[in-house]
């Protein structure tokens, strides 16, 4: 029986759930419990790719408090080094993801905490209606992601998981949503995690407005941008002036949106600017001319065709690898235009046409849901003409060399943080294992989660329609599921609040179990479901915490899932 069915109160469970979720008591309790660690890790006999030099075979690297304090083939041991035997493995520098909200709170929904629709739009009713670029509207420039960071995101543990130790956390809503920061994606506090901060300052171009608001369009957005701009001139010669001579003069009015933009201004900070199309690139730059910024573009999947006119400009670019796909959904029978299809088949060659071009670029998840899904989508641009060694760099050296902290991380060199991956393997061989990653100096052991070891007799792969029982009635999604032929399974899970990337999953005999990262509110847990299945339906609970539910499945066709893999 489902434990939410014990309960007098149907609806507590459920509010325990989420309280669970929300205090991220897991996490917390994990980094209590980590051990203490000796000062020094010594990995010897290992093939270490250092990126930023030759490939060392049988090299040896060695960690001391935190940093790397020697690499190469004649590398003294200290006395006291913990000695990790190196043969048959690895050692890569950690993975850098350019741009992410790892680590900050999930914005609240509108009308989030409303008890009914009608109160939902009572609230929408009371928000203010900006008239006009003096109302700031969508901007939160002041919000640094350095300050918000919550070690309750079980997406740090996950992309850690995968071989990625840094990432570039920033806000991503409204139009001025705040400053990014340069993070590692360990720490007993959040404090510990900040590499750089500011890292940068974010822009984007999407209208936030509607009918009656302002900015409702694109050209009002980059009406409004220009006009921030002007403003924070006028702010930085008003304080000025006062600041070089205050007696007698009236202070000037301090404005929270402008100030950082004035500290951006003042310091040439980089600034993060939307650009995927040749249009948009067009436009990016034309504001960057106007305004004075020191641009980063982000998006670049149409780099096939601009990739020379970034390079003219020495415009660096961040790619996002969430490819364009046709939606699952789409009528299959539908005509589509063929720029769309061009498009569709050009992004992943868009990263081989910038290295070409002599762009420096790097990549960024851009809401995929695993790092297993992040290399196998760089592994597409490699097989679209990108060399292997500038995909490696594109997701380490030159995503630390764009943020300018190259000095401190991307590459295996005496002096920078021990941020390391060790592998069995080329990174972008998906039957290759992560086995252990350093953050600070930290070592971080990648166990495989416990399976049973009968091979499967059963395909699972293919689109499932899933339904979970819960008290407020049936909720339905549709899983989409590939098992490989040792019973690995991976794919997405699709509902009412998005879709979720399968994290680990396997098939044994009829049984199977996978587990979903997913969003609850401003924190995340994961959703494991277990069941068995026989013929074209399958049965089982899904468990979210302490908490489980019965769910069934079907496949839509009717298509049965015996016989496993031949």
């Amino acid at each position: 029986m489902p434990l939410w069915k014990t309960s007098r109160h149907p609806l507590r469970p459920l509010l325990a759930l989420a309280l669970v979720a929300l205090l991220g008591l897991g996490p917390l309790a994990a980094q209590a419990q980590r051990p203490p660690e000796p000062p020094y890790f010594a990995i010897r006999g290992a093939r270490i790719v250092t990126v930023s030099g030759p490939v060392i075979e049988n090299g040896t690297v060695v960690i001391a408090r935190g940093l790397i304090a020697a690499v190469g083939t004649d590398v003294a041991l200290p006395p006291e080094a913990w000695v990790i035997e190196g043969k048959g493995l690895t050692v890569y520098p950690g993975l850098i993801d350019s741009l992410t909200t790892l680590g900050l709170p999930a914005p609240a929904a509108p009308g989030a905490g409303a008890a009914s629709v009608g109160e939902a739009l009572q609230q929408a009713a009371r928000q203010p209606i900006a008239r006009g670029p003096e109302d700031r509207p969508g901007t939160t420039s002041w919000e640094n992601a350095a300050n918000n960071l919550q070690l309750s995101d079980k997406r740090l543990e996950t992309w850690r998981r995968g071989g990625f130790t840094s990432a570039v956390t920033s806000p991503d809503r409204g139009i001025f949503p705040g400053q990014a920061a340069f993070i590692n994606l360990a720490g007993e506090r959040p404090q510990d995690l900040v590499v750089k901060t500011p890292a940068a300052l974010r822009v984007n171009f999407s209208p936030v407005g509607g009918f009656w608001s302002f900015p409702g369009s694109l050209m009002g957005v980059l009406s409004y941008i220009k006009q921030v701009y002007l403003d924070t001139e006028n702010y930085a010669q008003a304080w000025a002036l006062y600041e070089s001579d205050p007696k007698g003069r009236e202070r000037p009015s301090y404005d929270r949106a402008l100030e950082p933009v004035r500290q951006a201004q003042a310091a040439n900070w980089p600034v993060l600017l939307p650009a995927n199309l040749t249009k948009e690139v067009e436009r990016a730059l034309a504001l960057s001319a106007k305004t004075g910024v020191k641009p980063i573009l982000y998006g670049g999947q149409q780099g096939y065709e601009f990739a020379e006119l970034a390079a003219a400009k020495k415009i660096p670019v961040l790619v996002s690898l969430k490819w364009p796909e046709k939606a699952k959904d789409a009528d299959p029978e539908a005509d589509e235009p063929l720029r769309v299809l061009r498009f569709r088949d050009r992004a992943p060659s868009s990263p081989a046409a910038l290295q070409k071009a002599g762009v420096k670029f790097a990549f960024y998840s851009d809401g995929l849901g695993t790092p297993a899904d992040i290399l196998k989508n760089v592994k597409k641009s490699i097989d679209a003409g990108l060399p292997a060694e500038a995909a490696l760099r594109a997701l380490t050296l030159s995503a630390a060399e764009i943020y300018g902290v190259g000095d401190r991380v991307g590459s295996i060199e005496a002096g920078k943080i021990a941020n390391l991956v060790v592998a069995d393997g080329d990174l972008f061989n998906e039957k290759t294992k992560v086995k252990m990653v350093f953050v600070d100096g930290e070592k971080y052991e990648i166990r495989e989660p416990s399976r049973p070891k009968e091979p499967p007799t059963v395909n699972l792969t293919g689109k499932w329609a899933l339904t979970v029982s819960t008290p407020q009635g049936p909720q339905e999604s549709t899983a989409d599921l590939t098992m490989a032929e040792d019973g690995t399974l991976t794919g997405s899970v699709t509902g009412q609040r998005g879709t979720a990337s399968i994290t680990s999953g396997w098939v044994s005999g009829a049984k199977f179990s996978f587990t979903l990262s997913i969003t609850m509110g401003p924190r995340t847990a994961e959703a494991t479901y277990t069941g068995t299945v026989e013929g074209a339906k399958m049965s089982g609970t899904v468990s979210l915490g302490p908490f489980t539910s019965d769910f069934t499945g079907k496949r839509p066709d009717g298509t049965e899932a015996a016989g496993g893999l031949e």
